[in-house]
Parts: C-alpha cells; sequence; structure tokens
C-alpha cells in the first residue's frame, strides 16, 4: 500500500524543487498571488478578533480566549498553501532552501521576498480597509475596542496604556524580535507538515496544530499584523509610523530567521546536504 505522506527527508527535497519554481515564477505571478496571500491571512484574523471580541472584557478567562482566537486564525494558513499563492514568510523557508542547494538565486531570493512582501500588505490593507472597516464588522465595540487593543499591544514599543479598565504593557521591538522568531518556525513548520502529506485531510490537520500554536501563544507573525495593526490605525489607536517601526522591522528580521535558520538551514543541512536533488 502507498503511503499518503512523504519522509522528512523527502518533504525537504520537495522545498528544494519549490524554490526553483518561484526562482522562475513571472512577476505578473508573483504579485497577484501575494496579493491573495496578504488578504488570506487578513481573512483569518479577523475570523480570530470576530470569534473574539468583547470575550476578555466580559471577563472570560484569558487562556481560553487566546485558545479560541488561536483555534479560528488557521483558516487563512489553510487557503495560503491549498488555494495557492506567495506568503512572505513561508517564502522565507522556501528560497534559503533553493540557495543552499543551488537551485534559486540570492536575486530570485531578493525578488521573491521583497515581491511576496509588498503585495501581501497590499492583500491585507484591502481586507482590513474595505471589509473589515468599511463593512462595519469591526467597527462597532466590543469588537472595535478588541482590535484597538491588539493594534496597540503590537505597536507602541513598550509603551503602557489602558485597555478595558486595565494597565496594558506594549510589546518592545525587542519582544517582537524574539516572538517572530518563534512564530515562523512554527509557521514553516506547518508548510513543512502540509507538504508531507499527500492528502488534504493530512494537509489541514498539519497546518492546524502549528498555526493554532503559535497564535495561542502569542508569537508575531508579519503578515498577519500587516490586518491586525493597520485595522487599529483605521479605527484611531496607532499610527503608521508605529506599525512599521516598531512591529514590521522586527517581525520581518525575526520571521526571516526563524525560518530561513531553524527550518530551512537545519533540514537541508540534515537531509540534503552532500545528496543530488533534482530540479
Amino acid at each position: 500500500m502507498a503511503s499518503s505522506f512523504k519522509s522528512p527527508a523527502d518533504t525537504a527535497k520537495a522545498c528544494v524543487g519549490i524554490a526553483a519554481l518561484k526562482e522562475k515564477s513571472p512577476m505578473s505571478n508573483l504579485i497577484l498571488l501575494s496579493f491573495l496571500a496578504g488578504a488570506y491571512i487578513a481573512f483569518g484574523g479577523l475570523l480570530a478578533e470576530v470569534a473574539t471580541g468583547g470575550l476578555a472584557a466580559a471577563g472570560a478567562p484569558p487562556g481560553l480566549v487566546k485558545l479560541l482566537f488561536g483555534a479560528t486564525f488557521p483558516v487563512g494558513l489553510m487557503l495560503v498553501v491549498i488555494a495557492g499563492s506567495e506568503l512572505f514568510t513561508g517564502n522565507n523557508m522556501y528560497m534559503p532552501f533553493g540557495i543552499l542547494e543551488g537551485k534559486a538565486s540570492w536575486f530570485g531570493l531578493i525578488r521573491n521576498w521583497v515581491g511576496s512582501w509588498v503585495f501581501n500588505l497590499v492583500g491585507a490593507l484591502f481586507v482590513a480597509y474595505v471589509l473589515a472597516y468599511l463593512t462595519g464588522v469591526l467597527t462597532a465595540d466590543p469588537w472595535a475596542a478588541g482590535a484597538i487593543t491588539i493594534a496597540k499591544t503590537k505597536a507602541l514599543g513598550g509603551a503602557q496604556f489602558v485597555a478595558a479598565g486595565k494597565t496594558v504593557t506594549s510589546l518592545t521591538w525587542t519582544q517582537v524580535f524574539f516572538r517572530a522568531i518563534g512564530c515562523n518556525w512554527l509557521v514553516c513548520l506547518a508548510v513543512y507538515l502540509a507538504i508531507a502529506s499527500d492528502d488534504i485531510i493530512g494537509k489541514l490537520i498539519g497546518i492546524w496544530f502549528p498555526i493554532m500554536a503559535f497564535v495561542t501563544i502569542g508569537f508575531e507573525h508579519v503578515v498577519a499584523n500587516m490586518f491586525f495593526i493597520p485595522m487599529g490605525i483605521f479605527l484611531g489607536g496607532v499610527t503608521w509610523s508605529q506599525f512599521f517601526l516598531n512591529n514590521m522591522v522586527p517581525a520581518t528580521l525575526g520571521n526571516i530567521i526563524g525560518g530561513g535558520i531553524f527550518v530551512a538551514a537545519i533540514y537541508w543541512w540534515t537531509y540534503i546536504r552532500g545528496t543530488k536533488t533534482a530540479t
């Protein structure tokens, strides 16, 4: 009976093959698929905020609120992987695999990373402004208050603020950076598990657990934050400069390390180094 999943070594080789395809992808495809990926992750963020809106203010146990938030968010990566799109954080794993195995170039990596980052932002902003703000989905309390609290926590750079009658300390630059490493370690493992599975159910399960884990823990995903923080900006909670300087910079750097080193480099070293992979 044929196996329904790939071995870890074969999964690593599949990642190299995907990197080779991304190296050759037309720029128009990169733009459109990156827009979709940003929108898909934003859908997951929007669902999570709607599902948990008002629970914390109502006195629900914090751990259960985090778990529900984490349990609903993974729909975004499910769409990214199964429907197909270009997600910056997943590409943080793919392209280093290609570089290390000689199937991708540094120019291709930069092109892929910059293109996917920029158009992930465009897709996430579209969902935040058009589908969450203009539609009024998140503009009334308790959802608006929750969205502002999330944005402030991520973007105020260690400053304190009051939410639901309690003093909250926002994340510092360093905290965002290290949380972003943990985030993309788990995100890229979710993608890795999805590649390992050869059936849809296996892919969904492989995606759900690591994504639920990183969101519930409170790690920082740069593309998710392209939705969460602009939503707070549209609602008047934070500024664009705080968004970019206090979160986008450290989250981007940390996500690159989490996916590029802790997944791609380690699995290339252990499973592929010294072997020959097909293009």
